[in-house]
């Protein structure tokens, strides 16, 4: 049971750094070269797109935290 949260955990850090590196910063680093540019809506806000992957990177810190507090209890 501890190897397939251990897995589990390498595989959310994994997709973690992967949705950080797709924001834009200051410069639309790497989020541009995957058509993730800033979009601005009618108040500056960012695009639906922008906006999906400000909720995919929440979602999945909570299950990294998650699971690694399923970790500590398990060790």
């Amino acid at each position: 049971m501890e190897a397939i949260f251990s897995i589990l955990q390498l595989i959310f850090a994994v997709v973690m750094v992967f949705l950080i590196l797709l924001h834009s910063g200051k410069d639309a680093g790497l989020s541009g070269a995957f058509g993730v540019a800033p979009g601005s809506g009618p108040f500056g806000g960012g695009s639906l797109l922008e906006r999906n992957l400000d909720r995919w990177t929440i979602v999945f810190a909570l299950l990294f935290v998650g699971n690694g507090l399923l970790l500590l209890r398990i060790l």
